[in-house]
């Protein structure tokens, strides 16, 4: 898989609107272009090298999925906009993939932006990944960024003759496209979940600067995925309510519950992000305990030495006059008082329960 510096949205200023830029990285050496046209009776897939040749597929009866994977060529993906009549603007807002998730829907089309989230096992990160829907009469198109095939088990499912997809009009392709991208968000949520209960345990062990490292990256991973799933949820809001025609009356149960999983995951979210602020405060907390814990220690020791050092200077003045200096015990008599006095200290901390 080819890789290469991203492009950014500052490449686009003073453009007009509604110009094809691709804003983002690229993923993949070339865009890849899969269809599928179906019904209950039939089911044809093919990979397709020119976006023109979809257009035959269209003036058909049956529903037509086109998925594009790699946004990095603005012509094919122009040129796709044009066999189904999509408006320059919204072809933008496919090829910038820093547009946040959103929906728009139109009298014969709509159109909704989200992000898919899964975990890079490779590098051990939160992958993320831009795709936009478009539904239409009797067609579907979905766009991938090309690291890694969202909608996999999409097409397993289709090869079903008797399943919802091939039997249900578009809008539940739709739907189902949208309820991928939610289950993988489970997916990486439960991983996130592990983690916090790892670093639960690590904080009982040690404080050391791994454990903190990963709670400053886990308290990121939750701000970023809160910034991609909290529209998300407003995304299918809209389509509960019922604004477009386009949802059939047997598909609105279906998206319905997809908008209670979509509540789910935002709730999950937020309490692992509360609980991974908690994490930061029970670190920051403990390494407060233990550093109290080694000042009192000093502290305890100054203060028992601070009554013998006083002695110590006391007698060593070296004046002409001190009886004690000549006297013959009284170097022992000065070791007897300095134990009695760190003796009595002691004990007197332990009383007061300073130790």
């Amino acid at each position: 898989m080819a890789v290469t510096s991203a492009r950014r949205h500052s490449e686009k200023l003073g453009m007009p609107p509604g110009s094809l830029i691709f804003v983002g990285e690229q993923r993949r050496d070339r865009v890849a272009i899969t269809l599928a046209d179906f019904g209950s009776g039939h089911l044809e897939q093919a990979a397709v090298d020119l976006p023109e040749a979809c257009l035959e597929y269209r003036r058909r009866p049956s529903i037509t999925w086109v998925d594009v994977s790699g946004l990095h060529e603005p012509d094919k993906v122009e040129r796709l906009g044009k066999c189904f009549d999509i408006h320059p603007l919204i072809m933008e807002d496919i090829l910038n993939t820093t547009q946040r998730p959103k929906i728009e829907l139109f009298e014969n089309m709509v159109f909704a932006v989200l992000k898919a989230f899964w975990l890079d096992e490779a590098r051990q990160v939160i992958a993320v990944e831009h795709v936009s829907l478009i539904l239409g009469e009797r067609f579907v198109l979905s766009f991938q960024e090309g690291g890694k095939d969202v909608f996999a088990p999409v097409r397993e499912r289709l090869q079903n003759p008797r399943g919802r997809i091939r039997t249900m009009g578009e809008d539940y392709l739709f739907y189902t496209l949208m309820d991928t991208i939610v289950d993988h968000c489970f997916g990486v949520l439960e991983e996130m979940g592990e983690r916090i209960e790892e670093l639960e345990e690590a904080l009982l062990e040690s404080l050391d600067q791994e454990v903190l490292s990963e709670i400053h990256r886990l308290k990121r991973e939750t701000l970023f995925l809160r910034k991609s799933l909290w529209p998300l949820r407003e995304v299918v809001g809209r389509m509960d309510r019922g604004e477009s025609r386009l949802f059939q009356e047997a598909t609105r149960p279906y998206i319905r519950d997809l908008y209670d999983h979509t509540l789910q995951v935002v709730d999950t979210l937020e309490n692992y992000r509360e609980m991974s602020s908690a994490l930061l405060e029970v670190y920051l907390t403990s390494v407060s305990n233990r550093t109290n814990e080694v000042m009192k220690v000093l502290t305890v020791i100054a203060t028992l030495f601070i009554p013998i050092t006083f002695l110590a200077g006391v007698y060593g003045m070296n004046f002409d006059y001190m009886p004690e200096l000549k006297w013959r015990w009284g170097y022992p008599a000065v070791w007897v008082v300095m134990i009695a006095m760190g003796a009595g200290m002691l004990g007197y901390f332990k009383s007061r329960k300073w130790l």
